[in-house]
């Protein structure tokens, strides 16, 4: 849980690291990640800082790469590439 920066209720709980296969929502987001990169819209650094900015609860309940998504949305917001209002209408009706 390196995550949280050392959280010390979570330290002694067991990390899952047993292989697991990608689903394609995995694989779209490590995608999106890896093309901000390559056009330097992105670090991974930053990607990091948004991930442990994340608040902690909603921290557990979402999934690794849902971390990712909500960590990639909250950068491009801040540092201007897309807006809120982009967002919206990009986003699913159903969408949380």
């Amino acid at each position: 849980m390196h995550d949280l920066g050392g959280v010390s209720k979570f330290m002694c709980v067991a990390v899952d690291t047993e292989p697991h296969a990608l689903t394609g929502f995995d694989k779209e987001v490590d995608a999106i990640r890896q093309i901000l990169g390559a056009k330097q819209v992105m670090s991974v650094d930053e990607l990091r800082r948004a991930i442990e900015a994340i608040p902690e609860a909603d921290y557990h309940r979402l999934s690794y790469y849902q971390r990712w998504l909500r960590a990639i949305t909250d950068t491009l917001l801040r540092k201007g590439v897309l807006t809120e209002a982009e967002l919206r209408v990009a986003l699913p009706a159903d969408a949380p």
